[in-house]
């Protein structure tokens, strides 16, 4: 089975990652990267492409692509703390990524950040909407108020944001002194790879 665009898990299973200073690292942090893209990334990608032929008032894919950022948080957060499964942990998962990552946690307290699971990654994601008074926009900063009180998310500088927290995790991963981070990277991955291959 093909862990990310035809790239078969055994070619990751083969990957010499016991030792830190290895070149498979290097090649197995791409595995990773192409897997979020093809899955996650590119796929929101074409759509702001799409919908920024629009008028503002007239844009239409935010729900699409905030959906698919949602399933990109709790994605990169496994792999962050080292989790195969995140059932029962969602809500916690979404906290310490908003509130700690650099990309976000100038703008999500984790209250907000609970808000913004239970509004957004709840509400699209189970329910198909937002919950509560959010105006999903495409101006702006990532969060905000527009001139009648009525809170907004922008969708376009989340997506913007989560690319930045995907580049940054990979630049991590490529210090081989972050023996934690590979450890938990290599949990989630080798869980994914071995998963395929049954």
């Amino acid at each position: 089975m093909y862990i990310a665009p035809g790239i078969d898990s055994k070619e990751y299973l083969d990957l010499k990652l016991n030792d830190p200073a290895s070149p498979d690292w290097t090649f197995a942090i791409e595995i990773f990267r192409q897997r979020i893209l093809a899955r996650y990334v590119e796929p929101a990608d074409l759509l702001i492409e799409a919908d920024l032929k629009r008028k503002p008032a007239q844009r239409r894919y935010g729900f699409s692509i905030l959906a698919l950022d949602c399933l990109l948080i709790e994605t990169l957060q496994s792999f962050r703390e080292g989790l195969t499964d995140s059932k029962g942990k969602s809500e916690k998962m979404f906290k310490r990524f908003l509130s700690r990552s650099k990309s976000f946690q100038k703008y999500f307290t984790e209250d907000e950040a609970v808000r913004f699971f239970k509004d957004f990654r709840c509400g699209i994601l189970h329910q198909a909407e937002v919950m509560g008074p959010w105006l999903l926009w495409s101006v702006g900063s990532i969060k905000g108020e527009k001139s009648d009180g009525t809170p907004y998310l922008n969708r376009t500088k989340m997506h913007e944001s989560m690319k930045i927290e995907i580049d940054s995790y990979c630049s991590k991963l490529r210090d081989l002194t972050n023996a934690d981070l590979r450890n938990k990277f290599r949990t989630k991955m080798d869980f994914i790879a071995r998963k395929n291959t049954a």
